[in-house]
C-alpha cells in the first residue's frame, strides 16, 4: 500500500459552511502558518425546477476569505458529486486558486458523456480541471503539505484528502451514526467502497475526518467532524469489526432501495465539467434529461 506523509503536528484551521439545501458541508482550510487556504467541496445554488443559478453559498465562503485577508491556492473537489453542483469556476474567477480533482474523472467523464449524450467538443480527458490527482500526489497550501489518497467505490474518482492533522473524505464516509454512501451509481462498487474506507482507517486514530454530507439521522442536529478511531469504533457500517461480506451485502441491499438523488441530473452534468455549466450550440447555458438512462 502507498506509504502517505502524515504529519499530524500541523493543525489547519477548519472552517465548515453547511447548506441546508443539500446537507453538503463545504469547508475553508487555512494553514496555520500563512494566510493560504484551500476550499472543499464548494456548492452552486439551483432552483432546479426554475432553472435559476445563484451564488449564496459561494458568495459566503469568497466573503469570509475575502474578510480575513486570506489567499486561495485550491478549490479541491473530492470526487464528482451527484447531489450537488460545484461553484468551483465561479469561485476561481473571484480569487483565484487551482481547481483539483482526482485523475479517475476521465472514467466519470466518459461514462457520463455516453449518457447524456455528449458530442466530440465535450472534452473526456480532464482537462476542464486545473491538476489531476493520482494516489499519493502531494500539494502544497501555504507552507502545509497535503495530499490525496484514492478512495473509489462512491465513484471511480473519490479521494480523500489530507491536511495536516485533517482529512476531508468526501462520500467515503459519514458520521459514525451515518454508516457509508451508497455504491450503486454507474462505475461504483460496494466491495472496492469497504477497501477504500479500510485505507482511510489505517490513518491515525486522533486524525480528524470532515465530512461532505451529513443528514442527522434520528433527529440528531447537524455535525461534521469525527476522528479515525470514532469511525473504526462506532460507524454502523464498517466499525467493530465488520467483515467486507457483510458491508457488500448490507450495502447492496440497501442501495436497492433508495432513490436517485434529486439533483444527479443537473450535479453530474456540471461537476464533470469541473463546475462549468453545459451550452447548446447558441452559447445559451443548456442542461439536458436523459430518459430512462440512469
Amino acid at each position: 500500500m502507498t506509504q502517505y506523509p502524515v504529519n499530524m503536528s500541523v493543525t489547519p484551521d477548519v472552517s465548515a459552511h453547511f447548506d441546508e439545501a443539500t446537507n453538503t458541508i463545504s469547508y475553508i482550510v487555512k494553514d496555520p502558518t500563512s494566510d493560504a487556504c484551500a476550499i472543499v467541496d464548494s456548492v452552486m445554488d439551483i432552483d432546479y425546477a426554475a432553472g435559476r443559478i445563484t451564488y449564496d453559498h459561494a458568495d459566503a465562503l469568497i466573503a469570509e476569505i475575502q474578510e480575513r485577508g486570506l489567499k486561495l491556492e485550491w478549490i479541491i473537489e473530492t470526487h464528482v458529486h451527484a447531489d450537488h453542483l460545484s461553484a468551483a469556476p465561479y469561485i476561481q474567477d473571484k480569487l483565484g486558486g487551482k481547481i483539483g480533482v482526482g485523475s479517475k474523472i476521465m472514467v466519470v467523464q466518459d461514462t457520463f458523456g455516453k449518457i447524456f449524450n455528449e458530442g466530440t467538443e465535450f472534452q473526456r480527458d480532464g482537462s476542464q480541471f486545473d491538476k489531476l490527482f493520482e494516489d499519493g500526489d502531494t500539494y502544497k497550501i501555504g507552507n502545509m503539505d497535503a495530499f490525496a489518497i484514492y478512495t473509489p467505490g462512491h465513484t471511480p474518482a473519490c479521494m480523500v484528502h489530507v491536511m495536516g492533522n485533517a482529512a476531508f473524505v468526501g462520500d467515503t464516509l459519514f458520521m459514525p451514526d451515518g454508516g457509508s454512501a451508497r455504491a450503486d451509481f454507474p462505475g461504483g462498487d460496494a466491495g472496492t467502497l469497504y477497501d477504500s474506507i479500510q485505507k482511510v482507517l489505517t490513518l491515525p486514530d486522533d486524525m480528524r475526518l470532515f465530512m461532505c454530507h451529513d443528514y442527522g439521522p434520528n433527529g440528531r442536529d447537524i455535525q461534521w467532524e469525527t476522528t479515525v478511531g470514532e469511525e473504526k469504533a462506532h460507524n454502523i457500517h464498517v466499525g467493530g469489526g465488520k467483515t467486507k461480506e457483510e458491508f457488500v451485502k448490507f450495502r447492496t441491499e440497501r442501495d436497492a432501495t433508495l432513490d436517485m438523488p434529486k439533483l444527479i441530473i443537473p450535479s453530474l452534468q456540471v461537476n464533470m465539467r469541473a463546475g462549468e455549466v453545459p451550452k447548446d450550440k447558441d452559447g445559451n447555458p443548456m442542461l439536458k434529461v436523459p430518459v430512462n438512462a440512469l
